[in-house]
């Protein structure tokens, strides 16, 4: 290659360096040989070679979320795609910066029958906020640094871009393009008198958080803003960890299983201000909350794409910004010239919040109640906790006290399979953080092939596999629905000991509740001194089906 030029390949690793990234997760293809060789040449960027293409995309997606910086992952054509697509679809949902880059057939295959092609912007549209095909090595830069800024821009969410083989491998003078500054939409001064001027007339206000824009920053001013005016907090769906939950104002979780004293406050609270929260299905008990049907509620949606809410809540006020930067408006409100007549609304609803977290006993040698308080009270308050879909996730939500952000890794989506490749990503973008990924066992088995790729690169994380030999959310609703018949939910699974220890991790299997402490303490201490990944397997009884259900009492009730 002539003085001066470089691949196609090159100048993606280039610009990728350019826009601060650390970490490639990926599975490669005959696609990206030319990519590959320019890594071989970088320092700057660390590839984490996956087992499955959906724990690179998830990789990736966690990264985003965890860092608010566009996690990077890269895979092959076709098969590679269409298995990334689960990644993407949560990085979706969850308003997550991402960009997947997808190798492609040389141009000159384009529009035939291709090995292995597809349709990508078909397949890919209608989950991200830009999705193109790069037409050759010398727009590589602009496009790298174009999907980077939509990925992070406005409601962050995913991008995919095409790279053909040839474009790769093509030579180029192009050069890298500088990083853009992010910025935040503001609050208007006609949004922050109208939040005053709603909040003096309330007697039962309510703040509702969640989203995918957030930061330690915005969490403190959050606390100062609640601190100031007395007023509750609610967390939406699995966004527990964007406010320190210790906090007097602090008053629970609108997620699955909503506790009902919370759930008749939201119905009935006369000022709701949802910061970043897009108020969905789970959050709002199947939109049953919020409807404008009592005039007296006012709701107000602060969000980066407000206008977005307007066909679910056309009565909301909506207000579009940042809100990172609603957040530091809110704690500069200048406190109330009296005492607020919301204190009491504010003291009960804390005290009911503090009853439904505290744990009831289940029946097993096991239990998860108990598991979910050991690690509350004893992990470090900045270790981050990630977790899939399934029943055990009840438990987790609903008892461990969530201290600073980010602590918490888990998509609203409900995917499974998403706590390890989660944990491996926290674990990369945070070395010194304690990192416990949770799973049951269904859970787990959809990405535990991963496990390779934490021994592999030297990850020291906690792995906690909640068995109980079912897919238990499905199994819990099978007995509701039809009891006694059980088909097609329990699980013959292999020994997850055994099968860590084959994957060169360390392992131990708890089937008594006072063992946990101590295999979480040698867990931890091995894992981080022999820098690798740690697994522990919780033996559960199927009985304990949920922190308040149990199998006898569902089919009881029929």
């Amino acid at each position: 290659m002539q003085p001066g030029l470089q691949s196609g390949g090159g100048a993606l690793i280039s610009q990728l360096t350019t826009e601060g990234v650390k970490h490639l997760f990926m599975v490669p293809g005959e696609s990206f040989l030319a990519v590959l060789d320019a890594l071989h040449g970088s320092s700057a960027i660390r590839p984490i070679t996956c087992r499955h293409e959906s724990a690179a995309a998830m990789m990736a997606e966690a990264t985003g979320k965890l860092t608010g910086e566009p996690g990077v992952a890269i895979v092959t054509r076709g098969p590679g795609a269409a298995n990334a697509l689960s990644g993407v679809y949560i990085a979706q949902q969850d308003a997550s910066p991402m960009l997947l880059l997808v190798g492609m057939p040389p141009r000159a295959m384009a529009q035939r029958a291709a090995f292995q092609s597809i349709d990508l912007t078909a397949v890919f549209a209608p989950l991200t906020k830009w999705c193109a095909i790069v037409p050759s090595a010398s727009a590589v830069p602009e496009f790298i640094r174009r999907a980077m800024q939509i990925a992070r821009s406005d409601r962050p969410g995913p991008v995919v871009l095409g790279l053909p083989e040839d474009v790769l491998a093509e030579a180029t003078d192009a050069a890298t393009r500088v990083k853009p500054m992010p910025a935040h939409l503001p609050v208007g001064p006609d949004a922050r008198r109208h939040i005053a001027r709603t909040l003096a007339h309330a007697a039962r206000p309510v703040i509702f958080v969640g989203g995918g824009t957030w930061s330690p920053a915005a969490s403190v001013a959050l606390a100062q803003f609640a601190d100031r005016f007395d007023i509750p907090i609610v967390t939406s769906f699995r966004r527990q960890a964007h406010v320190d939950n210790r906090l007097g104002s602090y008053i629970g979780h609108a997620g699955l299983g909503m506790d009902e004293r919370l759930r008749v406050a939201l119905n009935i609270a006369d000022c709701v201000i949802a910061l970043g929260s897009r108020l969905g299905d789970v959050t709002t008990n199947g939109f049953s909350l919020f409807t404008g049907r009592d005039p007296s509620q006012k709701l107000l949606l602060i969000s980066a794409d407000a206008d977005a809410f307007a066909a679910t809540y056309p009565h909301a006020h909506r207000m579009t910004a940042c809100p990172m930067a609603a957040a530091a408006m809110l704690a500069s409100l200048p406190r109330p010239p009296k005492s607020p007549r919301w204190k009491i609304w504010r003291r009960d609803l804390r005290q009911a919040y503090i009853a439904s977290a505290t744990p009831q006993a289940t029946p097993s040698a096991v239990q998860m109640e108990q598991i979910v308080m050991e690690l509350s009270n004893t992990l470090p308050e900045g270790a981050i906790i990630t977790n899939g879909a399934g029943n055990y996730a009840a438990f987790l939500h609903r008892y461990f006290v969530y201290k600073t952000y980010p602590s918490q890794l888990a998509p609203i989506s409900g995917f499974m399979g998403y706590g390890l490749p989660a944990a491996i990503a926290a674990k990369l973008a945070h070395p010194e953080t304690t990192v416990i990924a949770m799973a049951g066992d269904g859970c787990y088995q959809m990405t535990s092939q991963d496990l390779a790729t934490a021994v592999q690169f030297a990850v020291p994380l906690v792995v906690i596999i909640a068995n109980n030999g079912a897919l238990g959310t499905i199994r819990m609703h099978q007995e509701q629905a039809y009891p006694g018949r059980v088909i097609a939910t329990s699980l013959m699974n292999p020994d997850f000991t055994a099968q860590a220890r084959a994957a060169g991790a360390a392992a131990w299997r708890v089937a008594r509740t006072a063992d946990f402490t101590v295999a979480l303490r040698e867990a931890v201490a091995v894992s981080n001194e022999q820098q690798r990944p740690a697994v522990i397997e919780l033996m559960l009884d199927i009985e304990a089906i949920s922190p308040h259900a149990t199998i006898t009492g569902l089919r009881a009730r029929n």
